[in-house]
């Protein structure tokens, strides 16, 4: 199963390739991307995609700096609820564990962890897409430089790092990595991350208020998900992808994940949803959705659905509310 990402991840984007230029739109197509996609941050992206669309924006737009350029615009508010509860930890070591802790809601490529010893501790991660380590990686870069600009918003301006390593090799031109990243920065170690000392990750959060943290806490344990919602979440995705192909079934979404139907069910069981709930509550969320829309004949929605004919989209239809879909239209119809 191809590991994925959430849209948040290209937040800002297509504003930062038109300025340099570039069609954003046409480079997404091109690594095989929907833009549609980027209109609503619960979509999933491939990661290896969006990797290798960072790779041929930074080509196609001459600005082999395209991954940190993308970081220095990062904000917390980008990274969701997740965020935005993390900007009022009180002290940079809990708001970057908050974050690490809930990496599966954002990019399941992602690993990070933080590790102490020698008097440093270093803030590590890895992109697990199975290229060669001392690859330029325009996905690398952004990540390190987001995590960078994060933790220098936790503890203001003035601070600066130990030191940045990158697990790839040096770049033609290093100025665009000092600029950002500072002084110290080394090329082809074994990890990429972030070097600072143990007292950096214990220092108070400089944005954060005290009296804020209560609520964030609260609102956390109504917002965060579970992995397996995620999972489901994808699921419901495949589901409307292959429902107007006339292929939606068990078998088939099993296979997309690369999964045996036996172990999909049980995957969405475990998440309290099953195949024909989660089939249902598509089907149901796309029929107010395209009924509602006069323009679209009911026979054409009846083949969206994946229904083989009008005849069994009506009684469908009827099932779940208790009406006909002209009736309904009739009620619903969009301006």
């Amino acid at each position: 199963m191809q590991p994925q990402m959430r849209t948040t991840g290209l937040a800002n984007y297509v504003d930062l390739v038109r300025s340099l230029g570039g069609d954003p739109l046409a480079l997404m197509r091109t690594a095989g991307l929907d833009p549609a996609a980027l209109a609503a941050a619960d979509h999933w992206l491939p990661v290896a995609a969006v990797a290798q669309l960072l790779e041929d924006t930074a080509t196609a737009t001459g600005c082999p700096d395209f991954g940190l350029r993308l970081a220095e615009l990062t904000r917390f508010s980008n990274l969701g609820p997740i965020g935005l509860v993390a900007r009022e930890e009180p002290s940079v070591r809990s708001a970057l564990e908050l974050l690490i802790q809930h990496l599966h809601l954002y990019n399941e490529a992602l690993r990070a962890e933080i590790a102490i010893g020698n008097g440093l501790a270093g803030v590590w991660m890895d992109l697990e897409l199975g290229a060669a380590p001392n690859r330029r990686s325009q996905g690398t870069d952004m990540l390190v430089g987001v995590c960078h600009r994060l933790i220098g918003r936790l503890l203001g301006p003035d601070w600066t790092p130990v030191g940045v390593t990158f697990n790839h090799a040096a770049p033609d031109d290093p100025r665009p990595y000092h600029r950002v990243l500072g002084p110290a920065i080394t090329f082809d170690q074994p990890r990429s991350g972030i070097v600072l000392y143990p007292s950096d990750l214990e220092a108070p959060n400089t944005l954060a208020d005290p009296r804020l943290r209560p609520y964030t806490r609260q609102f956390l344990q109504n917002i965060a998900p579970s992995p397996g919602s995620a999972f489901t979440d994808r699921v419901r995705q495949v589901t409307e992808a292959l429902l107007p192909t006339g292929r939606c079934s068990l078998e088939q979404l099993a296979r997309t994940f690369d999964l045996d139907a036996r172990t999909l069910q049980r995957r969405l069981v475990e998440s309290g949803e099953g195949y024909s709930s989660i089939l249902d509550s598509v089907r149901t969320d796309l029929a107010r959705r395209y009924v509602g829309d006069s323009k679209r004949p009911l026979t054409e929605i009846a083949g969206l659905l994946g229904f083989s004919s009008l005849a069994a989209f009506s009684r469908w239809f009827r099932g779940r509310f208790e009406t006909s879909p002209s009736t309904w239209r009739t009620h619903h119809e969009q301006p």
